[in-house]
């Protein structure tokens, strides 16, 4: 190649690199931040620094309310007294060893009330109790589980059962009562509210140890 040539080439080559980097600098400085764009040098805000003062809150707009109170779910209540024409709180017991048979006949007896119009102030389930049946051996003295039987009890509390409704009442439950089922009606009382919790020997036993302290 011709020398001239060749610097001439050269020459035009290196006038477009500084012609490509004179413009890629205007480029770069006439590009601004989104945030900060039309804004005069000097007077730039920094919002990552800057806090928010609550904005987006609204509950401090809303009236204050009262605190609720938190109802005590093993109050007792109140037993309904008896009158000339209506029984107070009765308390129909269904008791059985198979859970099955005494859980449908229970709430055939709650199906049975919602019928006649007999109000069902609750109905809830006692805990199981747990019988084991000992034998004892032929030869010797020792006694041995031969069984363990457990007694599933269900309770339909009743309110102010009508005593005109109540022979035909007792007369339907009877007839349809199922074979090892045991039915008993009673009025309630604040002893039979207290048999639906378990006893608990050692929180009681703790909890005596802590008052005996503080004496």
């Amino acid at each position: 190649m011709n020398p001239v040539i060749r610097k001439v080439s050269l020459a035009q080559h290196s006038l477009l690199l500084t012609q490509t980097s004179a413009f890629l600098n205007r480029a770069s400085a006439s590009i601004q931040h989104p945030l900060c764009g039309g804004v005069a040098p000097g007077n730039e805000r920094h919002y990552r620094s800057m806090p928010t003062h609550g904005i987006g809150r609204w509950r401090h707009l809303l009236p204050k309310e009262a605190p609720k109170k938190k109802k005590d779910k093993h109050q007792m209540k109140q037993i309904a007294a008896a009158t000339n024409t209506e029984y107070g709180t009765l308390n129909v017991k269904v008791s059985g060893y198979d859970m099955t048979v005494v859980e449908h006949y229970s709430q055939y007896i709650h199906n049975l009330c919602n019928r006649l119009g007999i109000k069902v102030a609750e109905s809830y389930a006692l805990p199981t109790k747990t019988t084991e049946v000992m034998l004892m051996q032929e030869q010797g003295t020792k006694m041995y589980v031969d069984a363990v039987l457990k007694t599933h009890e269900r309770i339909v509390q009743l309110s102010h059962l009508n005593a005109a409704l109540c022979p035909t009442f007792m007369d339907v439950i009877l007839k349809n009562q199922p074979e090892g089922i045991e039915l008993c009606i009673k009025e309630h009382t604040a002893a039979d509210y207290q048999v639906r919790f378990k006893a608990r020997p050692e929180l009681e036993g703790l909890i005596a140890q802590m008052g005996q302290k503080d004496h």
